[in-house]
Parts: structure tokens; sequence; C-alpha cells
């Protein structure tokens, strides 16, 4: 009997009958708050009215329209929309299907337009997991090893992890700052450095936010030196952290941004953007794919993007993200294995820490795990796996906020032992 893979690792046992909004109902008969969301991807909760219509009305058009091939008009017509929220100058946009070609682009992009072959990340960074992607990503071995060797020119820099530090956000800052200065003396020069890459808020790092001042001083240090500034938005992108893009926490602008995710509600599609002065010193014919900016994908995208505009979906992320930020950390007094609690907006995290200070993965997934049976699904991430990660839909409300955060007070309970 033929199976899905054994390498691929169930988070938990639900098996979908169907979903809607931030419920999933499983075929189990059970209806659980999903603070999953696809891994960041249905922003607009499962499957919203609007982009429900907008996939089935396209789907009787046309599916596939290959665009270099055929042009559409939901690609048309999303390319008009992002442009209204994409950051000033970054007036050209490419489509694709997933973030890690995204960022593949990105990168292909950089090292085409600077005539230099190298690209700073950042410890933490999760980029993707095709052979380019996984090399600037170093949030887990797992993403990186055992099919060597890996891209060459891609060299990594300090991420300021105060809480992993023991330091303050400032301390953490200037240390990070200082060390991204000694990679560029020492083992990456201005002059082999195409691109610096960060996402604003580490994904399967931890779900760490970027301190502003941090991403400031890479723009600055990109300005100074002639590199250009890679953003990665692809999960925290399209208004999960409470603005429409994470990095607008801080006063950088990218010269190159990536989008996925939540673009377009669970419909495959990705996509870079940069100035077109930019995007045209790439070369011809380096940018192209089969399936990318699929008619039916663009045509969710641009439902999405209606649904966030309309329903206020960013400012509800910020509201309902300080509600939830502060109740899980009116929750730590009772549970001091929740060694810190951090997010922006409706990408929250708590870190799960022994009694001496160290990782404690085997409690963060004891507490991932004692959520199911509270009906609550939730993720871990990290470095260590001692990270649970909760990512509710831009449409939660506070009455379901209220009834997650009771939820995970429970598996709290339960998972560790109290």
């Amino acid at each position: 009997m033929t199976s899905l893979s054994p390498l691929l690792k169930q988070a938990t046992p639900v098996i979908v009958d169907h979903a809607e909004g931030s419920w999933v109902h499983g075929t189990d008969g059970r209806a659980y708050l999903d603070f999953t969301t696809g891994i960041g991807v249905t922003s607009t909760g499962h499957c919203h009215p609007r982009v429900v219509e907008a996939a089935r009305a396209q789907v009787g058009s046309i599916i596939h329209a290959q665009y270099t091939t055929l042009m559409h008009r939901p690609l048309l017509e999303l390319t008009e929309k992002l442009g209204e929220v994409l950051p000033a100058g970054l007036d050209s946009v490419f489509y694709a299907n997933s973030g890690s070609e995204a960022v593949e682009a990105s990168i292909r992009l950089a090292r085409m337009a600077t005539g230099k072959p190298n690209i700073i990340a950042f410890h933490g960074g999760f980029h993707g997991r095709t052979v380019a992607a996984a090399s600037l990503t170093s949030a887990g071995t797992k993403f990186r090893s055992g099919f060597s060797p890996l891209m060459g020119g891609v060299h990594f820099a300090p991420f300021p992890y105060a809480f992993r530090y023991g330091w303050d956000e400032d301390t953490a800052v200037d240390f990070a700052l200082r060390e991204l200065d000694y990679v560029l003396q020492t083992v990456s020069s201005v002059a082999d450095t195409a691109a610096f890459i960060i996402e604003p808020v580490l994904g399967d790092g931890g779900y760490l936010p970027t301190p502003p001042r941090f991403l400031d001083g890479i723009r600055e240090r990109a300005d100074r030196h002639g590199i250009l500034f890679i953003i990665d938005e692809v999960q925290a992108g399209v208004g999960r952290t409470g603005k429409f893009w994470g990095h607008q926490y801080s006063a950088a602008t990218p010269d190159i941004i990536i989008t996925a995710k939540g673009l377009a509600s669970g419909f495959p599609i990705s996509a870079i953007a940069a100035s077109t002065e930019l995007m045209s010193k790439g070369w011809a014919g380096s940018q192209g794919g089969t399936y990318g900016g699929n008619a039916v994908a663009a045509a969710a995208a641009v439902a999405t993007l209606d649904v966030v505009r309309d329903e206020g979906l960013v400012d509800n992320a910020r509201v309902r993200g300080e509600q939830l930020g502060a109740a899980l950390k009116a929750l730590q007094p009772e549970f001091p294995q929740m060694g810190d609690v951090r997010g922006l907006g409706l990408m929250q995290a708590v870190e799960f820490t022994t009694a001496a200070g160290e990782p404690d993965a085997a409690a963060a997934l004891a507490v991932q795990q004692a959520a199911i049976d509270q009906d609550l699904l939730l993720l871990t991430c990290g470095g260590f796996g001692n990270v649970v990660r909760i990512v509710p839909a831009l449409v939660v409300t506070a009455d379901e906020v209220e009834q997650g955060v009771q939820r995970f007070a429970a598996a709290l309970k339960v998972g560790l032992g109290g």
C-alpha cells in the first residue's frame, strides 16, 4: 500500500473534514481552534467567502495561463493592488509559487545586479528548503544538513537574540551590529557582498522580532557600502505583525522585498518586488517558471488584499496581538518554564526553559501536544525546538483569543505537570 513519506512528521493527528474562519473541524467530529493557520498562510481565515468565490469564479474562466505565454487579468489586478501597499519605489514585481522560489529569485537578482557573489544572512533565519534558500537558512540544522555541498558565497552574522544572550535589547543590537561590521572586515568584504537578507520577525528561528534599530543599522550599512538590502516578509508580511509589512516598525526600507504565505489565503503564490531600475539589471531570461503567478492563486490574492483592507485586518492583528501577548505574559508567574513571551501582532511565541535557563524542548512539545486535547492547534519552532508559536488568523476575534489563552493555560497545566 502506498503511503506518504515517513520523513513527513505530523504536528497533530487531526484529519480535516472542513474549516471556516479560525476553526478546523476534524473527521473525529471535534472543532479545533486553529492557531497555526498553515504556518501563517490562511491570513483571512479558512475559506473566507470572498476568497472562495474569487477562486471559484476564476476556475470557471481559466485555471492555468502561463504568464510568459498568456497574460491574465487577475495577475494584472494583483500587481496593481500590490502597488498600493508596497514600500515606495518598489514598482516592479516578479511572481513565483513558494517562499523558497522567491528567495532564490531575490538573490539571483542581487548577484546579477551588483556583479558580486556573496550574501550575508543572520543566525536563526529561515528562508526555505531548496538548495540556495537552505544555504541562507540557519534556523536549525534539519533544514540544511545531509545534502551538501550547499550554495557557496553565503556568510552568517549574529542576530540580536537578547533573551538567549541574557542581555537587554540595546546591548544585543550593539553587539550584532559590531559583529556585522567584523564579518565585512574579515569574511565577506564590501567589494564581494551583494546583499544582506533578514526576516523582520524570525519565523522558524523562534518568532523573534528583529529590533527596529538593528534593521536601521543594516540599512545604513547597505547605503554606506553599496550593498542591497533584502527583507524576507514571507511569514511576517500582509498584516500579520499589526503593520502591513513587518519591517515597518523601523525606518528601514528594502531594496528587494519578498512576500508569500498570507498573500493568497492558502493558494500558492509568492513574489519579489524591487524598483524597475534594479529589476532591469537582472539578466534576460533569468526570471520565469511554469506555474508562477497562477490565475486562480492570483484571483485569490486579489480577494485576500481586498478583505485585508475592507475588514481592517491589519489593525485587528495589532489589537488582538496586544490582547494575546498580554494574556500570555500574565501566565508567566504561574509557569516559570515560560522563559520568554514575545511577538508582534499575531506572531506570538513562548520560549520554554529549564530552571537553569537552558532550552527545554521537551516542555514545549509537551505543551503543544497537550493543547490538542484542549482542541487548540499550535506549532513549535526555534533552533532548539523549545518555542511554541501561536499564529491565529488575522480575522481572529477577541473571544477566540480569550478561548485560545484559556485552552493554552489548560495545556500548560497538563504538559508541565502543574
